[in-house]
């Protein structure tokens, strides 16, 4: 009973000492969000043959933005379907704020953006190139927001306090349920578990991945930090985890078939980058 206790007060006390840090995160985001919306069809209607490219810098800024931008104009026939890959597979969601939240890892997320933008840029130049079609114009562009509710009233404020409780306590959760496991089985156990140092590890993450809510960035997150999940892993799962923009392609493209390929590519190339990284490092 002891080691219960023991847990779940350590869980609390590593998931509060971040409250501040995200909130301060979040607030920033949102109001860079906020400032950038009304420009941020507009950068990425106007970028060309330059898509992959510009789609993989602008996707590896946290939050969900972008990957609703892009959802939203390549279901207009604005983009490219490499351009709309390129910033699913280099949105980091909330993990780079997790990951910032825990001192001395300033070298890990700047590796994790870099390898998750140059996994866009290839993947997402690849697959024009293979594909080797222009976007066919589909719907009307809707508000990019329409779906991520930054525009709820109340302005940047709730909205950063909104999503840092929601992360808050994913976290609290995460990290308790963590915390019991570790004392119950062990990290070696559960490691092996969940097939650490295994080429078939990616593939697990990557299935996480692909859960479209911000819980699985976390969980991959945190399973990561605690040494239980490898960086090529980390990678597939996080590249797969398009944020909230997966959700919103399949509403506002009602090609259902279209989707499915969409998703099937993501979650392959997700997959090869994270073995690939697993059997090199």
């Amino acid at each position: 009973m002891d080691y219960i206790i023991d847990a779940l007060k350590d869980g609390l006390w590593d998931t509060v000492k971040m409250l501040p840090f995200l909130f301060a995160a979040f607030l920033i985001l949102e109001v860079i969000e906020h400032y950038s919306e009304k420009h941020r069809n507009g950068m990425l209607t106007r970028i060309g043959g330059a898509g992959p490219l510009v789609g993989a810098l602008f996707g590896c800024i946290p939050q969900c933005g972008f990957s609703v931008a892009a959802a939203n104009l390549y279901s207009g026939g604005v983009i490219t379907v490499g351009t709309l890959l390129a910033v699913f597979l280099s949105t980091s969601d909330e993990a780079v704020l997790l990951i910032l939240g825990n001192p001395g890892n300033g070298a890990v997320v700047i590796r994790l953006l870099a390898i998750k933008v140059v996994i866009g840029v290839l993947f997402g130049y690849a697959v024009d190139i293979l594909l080797r079609k222009s976007p066919m114009k589909r719907k009307q562009l809707g508000n990019i927001c329409d779906h991520c509710g930054c525009e709820e009233e109340g302005g940047v404020l709730r909205a950063a306090v909104r999503h840092t409780i929601q992360i808050f306590l994913y976290l609290l959760l995460f990290n308790c349920v963590l915390n019991l496991l570790l004392e119950a089985v062990g990290i070696e156990t559960l490691s092996r578990i969940l097939m650490k140092d295994s080429l078939f590890q990616p593939v697990l993450a990557g299935l996480v991945g692909l859960i479209p809510n911000c819980a699985a960035s976390v969980a991959l997150t945190e399973l990561y930090l605690s040494g239980v999940l490898s960086f090529g892993s980390v990678i597939a799962g996080l590249c797969a985890s398009a944020g909230i923009g997966l959700a919103v392609l399949f509403r506002v493209n009602k090609n259902g078939k279209e989707n499915l390929k969409i998703l099937g590519i993501l979650f392959l190339c997700s997959i090869i980058a994270g073995m690939l990284l697993q059997a090199v490092m």
